[in-house]
């Protein structure tokens, strides 16, 4: 059994493990730290497909976190990724904002509303019906249907929107046709973001907040699972799944590596806290 100590290389979930809104949570910017100046490849993951990594990396500058937008993976990246090795060159209908139609553009596609190859689904503040309704029709005639991540709803300050799965829903109704989902669950995602960094399963953990996304993607993807307490799950949230973490910690806090570190640490946790 692989333990923390077979560690080499981390993903993490951004919200919920580093930040809550806009508020780091404690020990994170001090891990992250510790990864640079160990120089442990990591990446942060978010499902979010709405932003650019530079965005991301501006928006963790200003809530005290350093993250190089080198080292964030979206699902709207992940999508672009996947999309590119399906039909390089191919084209896309979008509905979604500058993270998913930037990656997608870097990525060789051609946006249209012309009997696109595609039709791509993702997070935006503001759903058209009329972009809904060009959509459906595009499917309806034959465009392959991919949407960016299933989170069916999205938080916000006078409380939840509707999300990339309920546009999604909307759209399945209409047209019969389940979309391909690239974005956590998917242990795509994470295999693309191992690809990123040229890491492997066998060496690599996923730190997140959910069981039902981080975690069993985590699981098929065969990482080192972290399921940290400080988003959205609580121990009775973690008994409603057959499945369990690795590890189950208070917050990425524990994950710090106390210094200076002894060659001689008995077994346990201090043991185990080497290896990373």
């Amino acid at each position: 059994m692989r333990t923390r100590g077979d560690v080499e290389c981390w993903l993490t979930d951004m919200d919920g493990v580093l930040v809550h809104e806009n508020t780091p949570i404690p020990g994170a910017s001090e891990l992250l730290a510790q990864w640079k100046s160990e120089g442990t490849p990591f990446l942060v993951l978010t499902n979010n497909s709405i932003f650019t990594p530079r965005d991301l990396s501006a928006r963790l500058r200003s809530s005290g976190l350093v993250v190089p937008e080198s080292a964030i993976w979206t699902s709207a990246l992940a999508t672009a990724d996947f999309l590119r090795s399906q039909m390089p060159g191919g084209s896309a209908f979008v509905i979604g904002e500058a993270g998913l139609t930037t990656a997608l553009h870097e990525a060789g596609f051609i946006m249209t509303e012309t009997h696109p190859d595609y039709v791509v689904v993702g997070e935006t503040r503001n759903y058209s019906f009329e972009a809904i309704t060009k959509a459906i029709r595009f499917i309806r005639d034959g465009a392959r249907f991919i949407a960016t991540n299933p989170d069916a709803t999205g938080p916000s300050t006078e409380g939840v929107l509707p999300a990339t799965g309920a546009i999604a829903a909307l759209i399945t109704k209409a047209t019969g046709k389940e979309p391909y989902i690239v974005g956590k669950p998917n242990p795509m995602m994470f295999r693309s973001a191992l690809n990123r960094i040229g890491a492997h399963s066998e060496n690599t953990g996923m730190i997140g907040d959910r069981m039902d996304t981080d975690i069993v993607a985590g699981i098929e993807a065969g990482l080192h699972t972290v399921l940290v307490m400080t988003g959205i799950s609580d121990q009775r949230e973690i008994e409603k799944y057959p499945f369990r973490p690795d590890e189950i910690l208070a917050s990425v806090a524990e994950l710090i590596r106390d210094e200076p570190i002894e060659t001689d640490l008995a077994d346990g946790e201090e043991g185990l806290a080497e290896g990373l």
